[in-house]
């Protein structure tokens, strides 16, 4: 199975990357700082590394740089930085491809692919077959009762009528407490991944959303906007 090394110091996106990623049947190991990273590169090198420009401590260029010295695995930089001179210089400096955030979930995996394609390593494995684990009828969180088997919504005790797509997008939310989802994840699995209509549509079902959960949609409490990234629902 080929393993991935990610670098990256928000927990919140490092979480979403490894999520998609072994969903892909990669393997993913995980370091919030280049130190770290350096530690797992040497005890089990990677097949490829997702690497981070500004980590606290030793920065990624360093990171770069040290993993260049060591091995010709491919680097792939995933950085907020967007200058063509951060590109250049990464790139210069031995990676291999270099990604700017936001980013979406299926360009980074493409990219991915991409890389090892040229390096001629294998790519996943399909993941394994995993045991059915029983699915909740109903989720609770944040004044919000969902019954998905009738599919029913109520907040603070009060029946709420919820159209289809948005009882979809709110139970994704619930069954995924305080963990970021992704816009490229949401839009994949509720609208389908052959989707290329305008990205807004999912903006727009969250704001209907918060009119009907928030006590003031304007700050929202429970169903948070990761800028950038995505959305966050917290109970």
């Amino acid at each position: 199975m080929t393993r991935i090394l990610i670098v990256e110091d928000e927990p919140s996106l490092a979480e979403s990357i490894q999520y998609g990623l072994e969903r892909e049947g990669f393997s993913c190991a995980v370091a919030a700082d280049g130190q770290a990273a350096l530690e797992l590169f040497n005890g089990d090198p990677p097949d490829l590394v997702l690497l981070d420009l500004m980590l606290p401590g030793l920065p990624g260029v360093d990171v770069c740089r040290a993993i260049r010295k060591r091995a010709p695995t491919p680097i792939i930089i995933v950085s907020a930085r967007s200058s063509e001179v951060d590109k250049v210089v990464a790139l210069e400096m031995g990676a291999d491809d270099y990604i700017t955030k936001p980013f979406g979930i299926r360009e980074l995996i493409a990219r991915v692919r991409a890389v090892l394609r040229r390096a001629g390593l294998d790519e996943a494995e399909p993941p394994p077959e995993r045991a059915a684990t029983p699915v909740e009828d109903i989720l609770r969180g944040g004044g919000v009762e969902l019954d998905t088997e009738r599919h029913e919504a109520r907040v603070n005790n009060e029946v709420v009528t919820l159209p289809p797509k948005e009882f979809m997008l709110l139970e994704y939310f619930m069954r995924r407490p305080g963990k970021l989802c992704m816009r490229d994840t949401l839009i994949s699995e509720l609208w389908g991944m052959d989707y290329f209509g305008d990205t807004r549509t999912l903006d727009v079902h969250v704001r209907r959303l918060r009119h009907k959960i928030e006590k003031d949609p304007k700050q929202p409490v429970h169903l948070k906007t990761i800028r950038g990234l995505g959305y966050k629902f917290e109970p």
